[in-house]
């Protein structure tokens, strides 16, 4: 996540009271404190509109069923977030929404009784990839490296801190992921397209794989616009080939990778299709704004 401001001026909901991120405190207890046994989401507010909010918290819903996380009402999230928003007058934020299974004895298998501690808080939000969109932006390949199942939104992310770490350290963006078999899943923290003779190339969603929320925009924008969407896997060796490549995340949107292990994709430039892609995301984005 991206911050304009500073914890200080940070707004909190825990656990249904709002109040400075500063003043949260955080039992030692807390099993996503010791063992990383929590589930979260991060979303985009645009206008005071969360962006795409259904389907966050489907996906947040999903991850709870994975590891058996109970006690725990979408519904009241969905109001908590919501006045949140409210009560911070932020046009643009990010909101970042965390579920543990609260504080219990340290025992790896899951207590017999519990109550998850819930954090939702928002921050403010400024495009800072903006400039990186019309240059594009470098990526450095990484053995996958994480568990197998990707598809829950867990907060233990260990396997993807290291791996960004890395490519910051490499002046990239960031990573893709090579799996055990030598094929493209995806980014440390965003979703990854390939785009070959028109056509754009995506790793099918599954245990390896995060449904992404801003994949899944990319996938209706394919639809409703006629690009050519194959969900398909890319060796590692087939990389270079393609015709563009690009990353969609909450924070990110749309941005052109335009080097992989400083060799040129392309061009070496913003490709038109990619371009393309992300003019209609904002469009999108553009009718958000209107309904706030």
């Amino acid at each position: 996540m991206n911050s304009e401001g500073t914890e200080l001026e940070l707004l909190a909901d825990w656990n249904g009271v709002i109040m400075p991120l500063k003043e949260v405190t955080v039992p030692a207890l807390d099993r996503g404190f010791l063992f990383g046994d929590g589930v979260y989401e991060v979303i985009r507010v645009y206008g005071a509109t969360p962006f795409r909010l259904e389907d966050h918290l489907d996906r947040l819903a999903t991850s709870l069923a994975s590891v058996q996380m109970k006690h725990v009402e979408i519904a009241r999230v969905k109001t908590r977030l919501l006045a949140l928003i409210k009560e911070s007058g932020l046009e643009d934020a990010l909101i970042y929404c965390q579920i543990t299974r609260g504080v219990a004895p340290r025992t790896h298998h899951y207590p017999d009784h519990y109550q998850p501690n819930i954090l939702i808080f928002i921050q403010p939000f400024s495009d800072v990839y903006a400039e990186t969109r019309k240059t594009g932006a470098r990526a450095i390949t990484h053995r996958d490296i994480r568990w197998r199942r990707n598809d829950i939104k867990a907060t233990s992310l260990i396997a993807n801190c290291m791996a960004a770490s890395f490519a910051r350290e490499n002046n990239c963006l960031e990573v893709v992921f090579i799996d055990d078999r030598g094929y493209m899943t995806e980014g440390s923290h965003t979703s990854i397209f390939g785009i070959k003779e028109g056509s754009i190339l995506v790793a099918p969603s599954s245990a390896n794989v995060l449904p992404g929320i801003t994949k899944r925009q990319v996938l209706e924008i394919a639809k409703n616009t006629g690009i050519p969407l194959i969900e398909t896997r890319v060796k590692e060796e087939d990389i270079y080939g393609l015709d563009e490549i690009f990353i969609a995340g909450t924070p990110e949107e749309i941005i052109s990778i335009v080097e992989v292990n400083d060799r040129p994709i392309g061009t070496g430039e913003p490709g038109p299709l990619v371009k393309r892609i992300h003019n209609e995301f904002r469009k999108i984005l553009a009718t958000v704004e209107i309904k706030s």
